[in-house]
């Protein structure tokens, strides 16, 4: 096989992958995680069902993943938006937001991904929940942690606390509760991030993910 052919076979790969993710994160958002098939998701993809399998084992590692893209690009985009900003503080609070407004807005995925992570594998690595966790840990420095490894994970499970205080089916926490919560351990001003009453960066639960899913960006995991 000649380089030029690899690398158009490698693209398609590529591209292939990623609407798996996106029909995944369409589909749990829409009909939850128990009522969506492998086979649906292909098909909502406009992939064979056998390319399912060969990226991922099964539907709860397809689903994670998909669930991590959304995470770590959204919070992503929260960091650098504009106006661009270095404070420390300032990405702290874009942070808090990014997370809490994918759980405000896209609560039924958020539901089912934090369901996901009580069952026997919990976290399954992949290359966006790390980039995800290299993010937060940067927020974390920059906010000025003077030992980041041991307030990355506080960070991380406070963070995760929020979401399943949200997300909770019939008592959910209102998000500008949890939000003064997670201000004032982090000394937080209100107005700071992405309060409230601005639009959050997960979008307002009807918009086009595609973005968070291009194709001309770098994939996640790659097959072996």
């Amino acid at each position: 096989m000649s380089p030029r052919s690899a690398s158009v076979n490698e693209e398609l790969r590529r591209r292939s992958r990623e609407r798996l993710l996106h029909a995944a994160v369409e589909l749990v958002s829409e009909r939850g995680y128990e009522a969506t098939t492998l086979g649906d998701i292909a098909d909502r993809a406009g992939s064979a069902r056998g390319l399912v399998s060969y990226y991922f084992p099964g539907k709860r590692r397809l689903v994670q993943s998909a669930v991590h893209r959304l995470m770590h690009r959204t919070l992503e985009e929260a960091l650098e938006r504009e106006p661009r900003t270095e404070d420390g503080r300032e990405r702290m609070a874009r942070a808090i937001d990014a997370v809490l407004g994918l759980a405000r807005d896209r609560t039924v995925l958020m539901r089912q991904h934090m369901a996901g992570l009580l069952q026997a594998e919990g976290f399954v690595p992949c290359t966006d929940q790390r980039r995800l966790a290299e993010l937060l840990r940067d927020t974390v420095a920059r906010h000025g942690s003077r030992d980041v490894d041991a307030d990355y994970p506080v960070l991380r499970a406070l963070l995760m606390g929020s979401v399943y205080a949200m997300v909770l089916p019939a008592a959910g926490t209102p998000l500008a509760r949890v939000r003064a919560e997670l201000f004032t351990r982090y000394r937080l001003d209100w107005k700071q991030g992405f309060p409230p009453d601005a639009e959050a960066p997960g979008g307002n639960g009807d918009g086009d993910l595609s973005r968070f899913f291009a194709t001309g960006r770098p994939a996640g995991d790659q097959p072996k």
